[in-house]
Formats: C-alpha cells, structure tokens, sequence
C-alpha cells in the first residue's frame, strides 16, 4: 500500500524533523568575559568566587537563613564549601581570580570564563573589615545574546552575626567580632556597637557606624574610611 504525501503531509514531517533536532541539540556553551570593581571608599574583598549552575542553584538567597556554606565565606572569607557545593551540583566555578584581596578601587578584568551548559550566574566575596557582610549576585540568567552586560552589586548582611564593629582576629564561624582591617585602617579597643536587629537572614546590610576614636570608642571602624552606600561592586560580563 502506497502513502500519498500532501504538501501538507510534508510540511508536518519537516516540522517534526526540524523540532527534533531542535530538542536534541545540546545548549551552547557561552564564553564569558568578566570584570570585577570595588566601588568602596576604604574597604577590601576577600577572595571572589564566581559561579555558574542551573535555575535552581544559588549561592545565597535574600531573605532566607544562609547556609554553613556562606556563613563561613561571609564571616572569614572562606569560599571553600560554596564552591565545592557549586561543584557537586555539576555546576562551574572560578575561585579568587584576583589572586588575593580587592583593594579600594582595584579592578580585575579580562577574567575568562566558560559557563558550559551552565544558565545562570552568581558571585560572592566578604567586605572587610565588616562582621558578615558580602558582595552578592545571585542567580543571574546568563543572556543568550552576545554583548555586554553591566551589573552592580550590593552589599549584604548575612545574618549570622551581630555587627558589632570589633577587630578582634574573630573569623570563624559563630566567633563574634570582625578578622582584620587590610588597611591597616582600624582601631582598637573599642567597646562593640550594640546590635539589636532580629533581623537573621540574608538581607542588605545596613552599612556600618563606626567613630573616629582610633584607641577607643563604641567602634574600631573609621567612620570616614570604612562606610558606604550601595552599589558597592560593578560587575561587567561580556557573552560571545
């Protein structure tokens, strides 16, 4: 028996080729180019991590309890277990392209980065001196057209730890107090500023207080070096 094929008959088989091959076709990789700057007048990075997963990953949420994971990047700069998490997940991750600490005002460019079949995007470092504040990008869906992307960033608070403006060598988890000024722009012996935000998930950081009693105070943060507003990074991504 015989199959006479209409032009309509052949028009739908084309179209199931075409969707086919369509589905079957594996998502492209994209080529990504990023540049990091920090916007603060007197604060440093810890080492950045940058990430690329799926939908349904993210590094930190606003608004949500953080992980162990951010709490350690957020209160010590250790982004170890983000980016074994990140790993885990099949996603891609770039650990300190800077080679160290962002100074004020340093920008790192030219980063190469491929995202693989990777959707979106994000990227978090911890602000120093601060008690548990970080720069954040999460989730950012990688665009599908070539060009250039600009994003700033705000600085957020993860929640896990009062922010009582202490340098004290603190770092670790659960450790009150804030690791080290890299500036060498601190004080000393300051009485702690008295945090009485309930405030325990991840939320935009309300800046810091800090006074300008190098030897004392309620504060061992400069006023006048180490506060901000927000954006406090910019972001520059460019897709190929």
């Amino acid at each position: 028996m015989s199959i006479r094929r209409t032009p309509m008959t052949l028009r739908k088989i084309s179209a199931g080729l075409l969707l086919a091959g369509l589905v079957a076709t594996p998502i492209s990789a994209a080529e990504l180019t990023i540049s990091i700057s920090n916007l603060t007048h007197g604060n440093h990075f810890t080492p950045v991590l940058i990430a690329a997963h799926d939908a349904q990953m993210h590094l930190f949420q606003a608004g949500e309890p953080a992980t162990s994971a951010l709490q350690k990047m957020a209160e010590g700069g250790d982004i170890a277990d983000l980016a074994a998490m990140v790993d885990g997940a099949s996603g891609v991750t770039l650990s300190n392209p800077a080679g160290g600490l962002m100074a004020p005002g340093q920008n790192v460019t030219s980063i190469s980065f491929d995202s693989q079949a990777m959707t979106h995007l994000s990227l978090v470092a911890m602000i120093l001196p601060t008690n548990d504040a970080f720069i954040g990008l999460d989730g950012w869906e990688i665009p599908s057209t070539p060009g250039t992307y600009t994003l700033n960033l705000n600085a957020y608070d993860a929640g896990t730890e009062a922010n009582d403006e202490v340098i004290n060598g603190g770092g670790m988890p659960g450790v009150p107090g804030i690791p080290a000024a890299p500036g060498s722009d601190g004080g000393s012996n300051a009485s702690g500023v008295a945090d009485t935000s309930p405030n325990d998930k991840v939320h935009i950081h309300p800046g810091i207080l800090g006074d300008t009693d190098p030897a004392g105070g309620m504060s061992d943060l400069d006023s006048r070096v180490h506060r901000w507003l927000n954006p406090v990074a910019r972001v520059t991504i460019t897709v190929k």
